[in-house]
């Protein structure tokens, strides 16, 4: 292996991994070193690896582990100014060209790794680093035993919820905790579906939905409340009762000071009839009108069955049973949000949703809840999935299927593959 010429990184994952000659280590001037614990990765700012536990001669260490390329690269740094590192206990180089010694004039032990890495898991990491396809171990994959992948699988399904209840969190934050009024908004955007989730989320925060439930006895105020909000009641109408909305909006936006969205936001183009906004949007009203305790009865007592029972035993008004926009009759068609629509809910919605109330409120069950959801729903299909599928992963769930989507952006992508099981099993 040529000198340098790798990342620091290889060398951390080296450490973490133990995937180095353990035998006889000794620091640079010869005292024995046993490792009792090799410390906790560190992702944030400060030494390398926390809380390790070392034997340097007779003496057991408590500290943390700092990693470099050259020792050299500790001033390179600026370490020495930092007094982050005064707990270092061991600096792991993969050459010492300088002593570094602390402050008050001791010698910071040192261990090199220059000659303790198998030159094949160096070339293994640069095949897996500058491989072009999307799955940099795609000829090794089907080396790695089916136990690794899938219990890299169900790890990343807990990661992928925690990645989005992070997203979450900042928003629930901004709304005082206001549990409702975040799950409002959620669903509204997945009513939207990819295409319109921006602007339905949009309306969601220009109709709020404690006012909405003022008027959820009656239905046309909420619809208008809705529409009007959308932009999509400002121009001349044929029908009566799209007329009938425009003048109750008139009365909502005199009495509560609306400002309505422009109606160019909305997306029609490529959408089955049924994914029209304005569907969607008539949809969102009956939801409001159905019940004023959303979080009760999707959160905290939800299950399969109820949720089903929620979204579609509703029904929005007569009118969009013969229309999919104002003015444009059409066939007499069913309103009610498909199992494919309560399933995108579920899964991007509810699901994260529930694992952020268990994780705020230290309640497991709702942790453990939201991942039974996921489990109880079919696998997405998508182009993803269907790569994944065609080099023989075949999901049994929609968390599965979210945990591929989440494996392949977060890792794959990035070439994250020493901090991925797979890439790790492939290194060995």
């Amino acid at each position: 292996m040529k000198k340098w010429t790798f990342p620091e990184e290889f060398l951390h994952f080296v450490w973490r991994t133990k995937r180095f000659n353990l035998d006889g280590l000794r620091t640079t001037i010869g005292h024995p070193v046993q490792m009792l614990h090799f410390g906790q990765h560190n992702s944030d700012a400060g030494p390398d690896f926390l809380h390790a536990r070392i034997h340097i001669d007779d003496t057991l260490w408590v500290g943390n582990v700092e990693i470099h390329i050259r020792a050299s690269d500790w001033l390179v740094h600026q370490h020495h100014l930092d007094p982050a590192y005064d707990n270092v206990i061991l600096h792991v180089v993969w050459e010492e060209d300088t002593p570094l010694q602390r402050a008050n004039g001791e010698r910071i032990p040192t261990l090199e790794l220059e000659g303790r890495i198998a030159p094949s898991i160096w070339q293994v990491y640069q095949d897996l680093r500058y491989q072009t396809n999307w799955l940099a171990c795609q000829f090794h994959f089907n080396e790695v035993e089916s136990v690794v992948v899938q219990g890299w699988i169900e790890r990343l399904m807990v990661e992928r919820l925690e990645h989005k209840t992070q997203q979450l969190e900042p928003l629930l934050k901004d709304m005082q905790h206001d549990w409702e009024t975040l799950l409002y908004q959620q669903i509204a955007r997945g009513l939207g579906l990819v295409v319109n989730a921006e602007p339905m989320e949009q309306l969601a925060r220009l109709a709020p939905i404690q006012l909405l439930w003022k008027y959820r006895d009656q239905p046309e105020l909420v619809e208008a409340f809705l529409f009007g909000q959308a932009g999509m009641l400002e121009r001349s109408f044929e029908d009566e009762y799209p007329r009938k909305l425009q003048d109750h909006y008139r009365f909502l936006q005199n009495k509560h000071r609306l400002t309505p969205m422009t109606g160019a936001a909305w997306k029609f183009s490529r959408l089955r009839p049924a994914a029209f906004p304005t569907v969607r949007i008539a949809q969102l009203a009956a939801l409001v009108c159905h019940s004023p305790r959303w979080f009760s009865e999707l959160i905290q007592s939800a299950s399969e069955d109820t949720i089903r029972y929620f979204f579609q035993q509703l029904a929005p008004s007569w009118y969009w049973h013969v229309h999919y926009l104002f003015d444009k009759p059409a066939v007499p068609h069913p309103c009610q949000i498909g199992d494919d629509t309560i399933a995108l809910i579920t899964i991007n919605a509810l699901a994260p949703l529930t694992f952020l109330f268990g994780t705020l409120n230290g309640q497991s069950r709702y942790r453990e809840q939201a991942l039974a959801l996921l489990e109880r729903i079919p696998p997405e299909s998508n182009r993803i999935i269907r790569e994944w599928k065609g080099i023989g992963v075949q999901p049994a769930s929609a968390g599965q299927s979210q945990a591929l989507l989440h494996w392949r952006k977060t890792y794959c992508e990035p070439k994250r593959c020493l901090e991925c099981a797979v890439g790790c099993a492939v290194l060995k």
